[in-house]
């Protein structure tokens, strides 16, 4: 351990750094500009969303489900498609309070990671956003022409994956739990391991049972997005 510990700071993406859910949004736009049928897809959507919220989500399937518009329109298609997305969805919802704590955490030398459940071709574009370099989101496999196929490459950075993520982020890097002091804001429920895993974890913006879990046990509970 060293005499020092670096000082981590990790944030999960959607509803704790950003008030949407950034590959729920995605998928609505998608649907937007008529790349989905809209009864069908929203259908699908909300009982994957649904099944989320209650921890109880398929992460491959819905991967495979929630990446499948993109991976048929190609990439040139998809990446313009989402640049857009960052411009008319995104960024409107980037509040100032979310910028200055990630600033805050910047400014104060620590190293501060995005960890999301989302994959990286949605959230890569919204870290950079967020001026935030270090992500580590779900990967996704590419084919022979570099495009996705719809499949999660390595651990999906979900649940019990983020810490296994982390981990390799950690050790990439000469690191191990006992070289750094870690702090993690999250929102929700499938959080619960890597929040109960660092030293200082932050309901941000919680869901019902996450909010319950944090006041029983005295952990910090931050609300950026209270009007």
């Amino acid at each position: 351990m060293k005499d020092h510990p670096v000082k981590l700071a990790l944030f999960d993406l959607d509803h704790t750094l950003i008030p949407i859910d950034s590959d729920y949004a995605w998928g609505a736009y998608t649907t937007s500009i008529g790349w989905t049928d809209p009864v069908v897809f929203q259908q699908r959507n909300d009982d994957f969303y649904a099944h989320y919220k209650a921890g109880t989500l398929d992460i491959h399937e819905y991967v495979l489900f929630a990446t499948d518009a993109a991976r048929r329109q190609g990439a040139a298609k998809s990446i313009a498609a989402h640049a857009d997305f960052m411009r008319t969805v995104v960024l409107p919802v980037i509040k100032p309070v979310a910028r200055e704590l990630l600033r805050q955490h910047q400014e104060a030398g620590d190293q501060v990671v995005i960890v999301t459940a989302t994959n990286a071709f949605v959230t890569r574009p919204i870290a950079l956003a967020l001026g935030v370099d270090e992500l580590i989101a779900v990967d996704l496999e590419h084919d022979a022409s570099g495009w996705i196929t719809g499949k999660i490459q390595g651990v999906p950075s979900f649940r019990e994956g983020k810490i296994s993520r982390v981990e390799d982020w950690l050790a990439h890097r000469g690191w191990g739990w006992g070289d750094v002091e870690a702090t993690f804001y999250s929102d929700s429920i499938n959080d619960l391991a890597l929040l109960e895993k660092v030293q200082h974890p932050v309901a941000t913006n919680p869901d019902a049972r996450l909010r319950a879990i944090a006041t029983e046990r005295g952990w910090r509970i931050l609300d950026l997005f209270t009007p």
